[in-house]
């Protein structure tokens, strides 16, 4: 795997590896996985709590993202860096209204957090690696032709 050759990718690379790494802990320790979350985890399951399958799978989602997040970066595939901005910021406005809504521990903003402020770590490194190659372009052109020499 290659490193990061942008600042936005950088920001991907990191939320990407972070992905990949904690929906394995949630598929090897999911116990370990809710206290973090914040959520409880009791001694014994009820009948018809599918507490584990959920986590499963939201596990598999996110060891699934956490690959195509660093696939993106090894191609340096901008596009999905935009696209996961708007995303991860939906994704912050949802997990927030969950814990103001009382549906998600206040732990769980943390993982609101996360998302909102990759999203913006990541618009800015597209901002600053836009600008970085608008300078680069400007310094290393050449000096324009004079008319008179395009025709000879």
């Amino acid at each position: 795997m290659r490193l990061p050759r942008s600042g936005a990718g950088w920001t991907i690379a990191v939320f990407g590896l972070l992905a990949l790494l904690l929906g394995a802990l949630g598929l090897i320790w999911p116990e370990t996985q809710l206290r973090l979350l914040g959520f409880e985890v009791p001694a014994e399951r009820a009948p018809g709590d599918y507490t584990g399958t959920f986590l499963t799978a939201s596990s598999m989602a996110s060891f699934n993202m956490g690959v195509y997040y660093l696939l993106a970066v090894a191609t340096e595939w901008r596009p999905f860096y935009r696209f996961t901005v708007w995303f991860r910021l939906v994704t912050f406005t949802v997990f927030t209204i969950a814990v103001l809504s009382d549906v998600a521990p206040d732990r769980f903003f943390a993982v609101a957090a996360w998302e909102g402020l990759g999203a913006v770590a990541t618009a800015v490194g597209l901002w600053w690696d836009a600008r970085r190659a608008g300078t680069a372009t400007d310094d290393s052109a050449p000096d324009p032709v004079p008319a008179t020499d395009t025709a000879r």
